[in-house]
């Protein structure tokens, strides 16, 4: 996209109704390449290049939070042992080639999930460029690696029982409370959630968080998904009305 036509895109946004967090699932690597007759990892690596777009879109924009919904935990244990090794590979390969880009744009990068599990040569990758970018302020980019909303919530159980068995007690526990600990404590709940390929559903993504998010659901596959769709899906949100519960009549002008 020329300088031009990114103004004139960004023109159409109220800078003032933005989200302040984007969560994405992306979805539709595989259908891509099938299509085409490509092997399913080169629609992984067709993505990749498209996280980057959206990610720099992001960041341009102004936007706070964005979560890419990168490796479920179903992923993990379900998908062929080579497709997982493939999707590794490309998750080194872009930290090491993404690095200096964040520290350029001022993005943090954050993780969300079980990532300890994740082969060594990911890990080492992924607590360096967290670390490297630990004092940026601009966009923070959330991977959700090894992730299942259901495990997060389980996990914030387990942590509250554990309170509760050294004798803390619990009673005036309220959701903001809970919400601190979750996974995404440090992080606003998403305003949009996106999801590509036509599939509507949530797979076990940010559950708790999403409770009120607006979402928006494209036949796009993740490889084909550009930044004007990013803006449409923007533009969808800034024309909703959010009521959290209430009815339209009790929202201020």
């Amino acid at each position: 996209m020329s300088g031009k036509s990114r103004r004139s895109t960004l023109s159409e946004l109220d800078p003032d109704r933005l989200p302040r967090h984007i969560a994405i699932i992306m979805d539709g690597n595989g259908r891509w390449a099938r299509a085409r007759g490509l092997p399913r990892v080169a629609g992984h690596r067709k993505g990749v290049l498209v996280v980057r777009d959206v990610v720099t879109a992001c960041a341009e924009i102004g936007i706070r939070a964005l979560t890419l919904y990168a490796f479920s935990a179903d992923n993990f244990g379900k998908r062929p042992r080579n497709e997982v090794s493939v999707l590794m590979n490309l998750l080194v390969r872009f930290l090491r080639m993404e690095l200096k880009e964040m520290l350029e744009r001022n993005i943090r990068l954050n993780v969300i999930g079980h990532p300890e599990k994740l082969p060594a040569a990911v890990r080492a990758w992924l607590k360096r460029t967290i670390k490297a970018t630990a004092r940026n302020t601009g966009l923070v980019l959330t991977l959700a690696l090894n992730y299942s909303s259901r495990q997060e919530i389980m996990d914030a159980a387990r942590r509250l029982a554990a309170l509760k068995s050294r004798g803390k007690p619990l009673k005036a526990l309220d959701r903001e409370d809970f919400r601190g600990f979750l996974h995404t404590a440090e992080l606003p709940d998403p305003d949009l959630m996106i999801r590509t390929s036509g599939e509507m559903r949530l797979s076990d993504f940010l559950l708790w968080q999403a409770a009120y998010a607006e979402l928006w659901f494209t036949p796009v596959l993740w490889p084909d998904f550009r930044r004007a769709h990013l803006m449409r899906a923007i533009r969808a949100y800034q024309r909703r009305q959010r009521r959290f519960g209430a009815v339209a009549e009790a929202m201020p002008a």
